[in-house]
């Protein structure tokens, strides 16, 4: 695909790889905290992407499969230094959280739960709440502009969080509305777009580095091998993950558990935990899933190791696929009244999505128990019983450190992870 025309002047490609490895290894908090993270590095200090430019490319990053935050950080690489960049951004982004999940995996598969990890991720969790809530603030004062804006934003957040509408069906609703209301303004230039060849030529190179290793493994190991599985499994998965990790947990931990018996639901739960302790996309619990598969049908670490590897390939290869497809668009839709004006009302809806995340993640981080309800208005509903007073105040006073006196988001989870594991040995 082309490259894009232009990048900030004076942003080399070392000093871009120092900053896409300070978000890989700080990106704590499931998207919501990662988005965060990402608006206050590209957007807030370092100025490579401007505010609408940020927006836009969250917004065509809502409507892929796959984890959001890890095309949008590959978005942002590309926009600065195209393809090498984006590769650079994305890998950078995931690699840390796959490596520390994998050895996580290992030693929960060799000694079971380990207190002492399970305390430092507590304290830097607490931490996360207040950057989370700090980006929430900054996306939605520069987000929601008209009184149109806030409607939807506020509907958004009530179809999920109160009525557990599909996350598709949100996005969609809010797109038809956005194309409806921009059909009315004046035509603007268009702007170039790819070339169908180039976007053919695109698509069937990032296919082929996709599914090329799948379609070897089948013949060599056979259709029924567990390596195969995982990969056919997970490949699946990877086109069907439309609104994140959350929108298909259910499915993929019924589906190893119950049909594959790859793990046992307890294990799964737990690998689930481990995923949203850890850095990366949440989506990494596959490759505990993978980890376990192959260790348990294989018998032994390195068959552990194989299937966790197969299954990050096929969860995280067409993440590039989607974005080097279509990150040229981007700006190109901005240029079209009507598809600008979905894309609006999209970037509104996306303020109701981070809330519903950070409220989500607030209130499983704050309460031992929490529950959907039932029915058709059926909310999450804590158990007031089980709050976590500590949590509470580790979180108010990392919101404090961070707004008041703008310590920095390091030495703010740094002082929080330490702060939990003493507190958990007391």
């Amino acid at each position: 695909m082309a490259d894009p025309t232009a990048s900030p002047a004076g942003v080399s490609f070392f000093d871009a790889l120092k900053v896409w490895g300070r978000i890989g290894l700080l990106s704590f908090g499931g998207p919501a905290g990662q988005i965060a993270l990402m608006h206050r590095e590209v957007v807030e200090e370092h100025k490579w992407l401007s505010e609408k430019e940020f927006l836009s490319a969250l917004n065509f990053c809502m409507l892929l499969p796959g984890p959001e935050a890890t095309q949008l950080a590959t978005y942002a690489g590309w926009k600065l230094h195209g393809t090498k960049g984006g590769l650079a951004a994305g890998l950078l982004f995931v690699l840390p959280g796959a490596l520390v999940v994998l050895a996580l995996s290992m030693v929960y598969a060799s000694f079971g739960k380990v207190p002492a990890i399970e305390a430092l991720f507590y304290g830097i969790k607490a931490a996360v709440l207040a950057i989370v809530i700090e980006a929430l603030l900054r996306v939605a004062r520069r987000a929601l502009k008209a009184r149109s804006d806030w409607v939807i934003a506020a509907l958004a957040f009530l179809a999920l969080f109160c009525f557990g509408l599909p996350f598709p069906l949100v996005i969609i609703a809010a797109a038809v509305f956005g194309f409806w209301r921009g059909s009315g303004e004046a035509q603007a230039h268009h702007g170039e777009l790819p070339s169908w060849r180039a976007l053919a030529g695109t698509v069937l190179l990032g296919a082929a580095i996709w599914l090329v290793p799948l379609a070897a493994l089948a013949l060599v190991l056979g259709p029924h091998h567990v390596l195969t599985e995982l990969g056919v499994f997970f490949a699946k998965l990877a086109v069907v993950t439309f609104g994140g990790a959350y929108a298909v947990l259910a499915y993929m931990a019924q589906a190893a558990v119950e049909t594959k018996g790859w793990l046992s639901a307890t294990e799964m739960m737990d690998g689930l935990a481990l995923a949203e302790t850890t850095p990366g996309p949440l989506i990494l619990v596959t490759e505990f899933v993978g980890y376990f598969a192959g260790l348990r049908v294989m018998g032994s670490v390195w068959g552990g190791i194989a299937g966790a590897a197969v299954t990050l390939w096929m969860t995280f290869a067409p993440c590039f696929l989607w974005i080097f497809a279509g990150a040229a668009y981007i700006e190109a839709i901005s240029k079209r009244p009507k598809l600008s004006g979905a894309l609006a009302a999209i970037t509104a809806a996306v303020v109701g999505v981070i809330l519903n995340l950070s409220l989500w993640f607030g209130l499983h981080l704050l309460f031992g128990q929490v529950q959907r309800g039932t029915g058709w208005f059926r909310p999450w509903v804590p158990d007031w019983g089980h709050l976590d007073w500590f949590a509470l105040g580790l979180s108010v006073l990392a919101a404090i450190a961070l707004l008041r006196f703008r310590l920095g988001i390091i030495p703010t989870l740094m002082i929080c992870g330490a702060t939990g594991v003493v507190w958990r040995i007391v």
